[in-house]
């Protein structure tokens, strides 16, 4: 059962709330864009510079999610109120995907 309160004890408690704030496909791979941009750009800029790239990064990260969550799941994403649990289920949501393990049973309506 996912929660819908904002109170979590833990990551662990708060992944399937996050999973159920990402049913849309199309949204998660908004997601996988800006969290696959965000250290792609990091090593970029540290490596060939120039540095102030590393400002772009929390735009390429957040930009891409904000619009799948604004325009395709019409909800509010979970940053505001779970900064680092939401980054977090990002990079984990992300990692699932790539490995096929991604638990669906959290989507609602979506899959």
């Amino acid at each position: 059962m996912v929660k819908t309160n904002d109170h979590f004890e833990s990551f662990a408690e708060f992944y399937p709330f996050y999973l159920g704030e990402h049913s849309n496909p199309r949204s998660r791979a908004l997601h996988y864009v800006g969290s696959s941009l965000a250290p792609a750009i990091s090593v970029a800029a540290l490596i060939f510079g120039p540095l102030w790239l590393l400002f772009t990064v929390p735009v390429a990260g957040y930009l891409f999610a904000w619009i799948g969550h604004f325009f395709l799941e019409r909800n509010k994403p979970a940053t505001f109120k779970h900064p680092l649990w939401s980054l977090m289920g990002d990079y984990k949501m992300l990692w699932q995907a790539l490995t096929g393990t991604l638990d669906t049973r959290h989507f609602h309506g979506h899959s």
